[in-house]
């Protein structure tokens, strides 16, 4: 789980991110990022029922996608606000599998080498 300086929690932020963000789309994964002027990077994570109805399969996507991004917070820059939204069409995947996806997403975004 993410730190909760890593989190981005406030209505405010998100509405900055989605105002003024770049977008970026990689499979059905899509990103949205803006500089923050903070020292740390602050992610979020949106899965809409659209990709289950299920709480619980939209809660451990969440947490996978978190997870993810907590292993590789040393490698993204920092200042960056970022919103992964799963798209419809989102199919279950193994870890590894979602690690490959989001891995080619933050290389797409230049928010990692």
């Amino acid at each position: 789980m993410l730190s909760k300086t890593n989190r981005l929690k406030k209505k405010k932020d998100f509405g900055r991110v989605f105002k003024k963000g770049r977008g970026f789309k990689e499979d059905f994964l899509y990103l949205k990022i803006v500089k923050n002027g903070l020292g740390a990077s602050r992610f979020a994570f949106i899965v809409s029922k659209d990709f289950s109805k299920k709480a619980v399969l939209r809660n451990k996507l969440r947490r996978s996608l978190s997870e993810l991004t907590r292993l590789r917070l040393s490698e993204i820059k920092k200042g960056i606000d970022g919103v992964v939204v799963v798209l419809p069409g989102f199919q279950i995947m193994d870890f590894w599998e979602l690690e490959k996806i989001i891995q080619k997403l933050f290389k797409k975004a230049k928010i990692i080498e």
